[in-house]
């Protein structure tokens, strides 16, 4: 549901949409994902907001490893993601991360 991954037969590359559904970030104004493939960056990469109230967003990986991320919400609220391949438990604080496997 929130993950969706396409794989890219031209390049060795696989498209993966995150979406964060509404009930996650009912009164969100802004979300970013934040993981090891944008260097935990909290502005790097922002989420668009879609009218049905979801943010959603695009991001080139390469297959064959494991992607640790986080969504941050109006630059103050972490949330996992509902549909990870996986949670590992973070180097940082006291919480998980979510996974994607490509």
């Amino acid at each position: 549901m929130s993950l969706k991954k396409q794989y890219l037969k031209s390049k060795a590359r696989c498209k993966v949409t995150f979406r964060l559904p509404k009930a996650a970030a009912p009164e969100a104004k802004t979300v970013h994902i934040v993981g090891d493939f944008n260097d935990w960056s909290t502005v790097k990469t922002p989420m668009r907001h879609l009218k049905n109230g979801e943010f959603s967003c695009v991001v080139d990986l390469a297959p064959g490893r494991d992607y640790q991320f986080r969504y941050l919400i109006d630059q103050t609220v972490w949330e996992n993601d509902w549909d990870a391949d996986r949670y590992v438990q973070s180097d940082y604080g006291d919480c998980e991360n979510s996974v994607v496997t490509v």
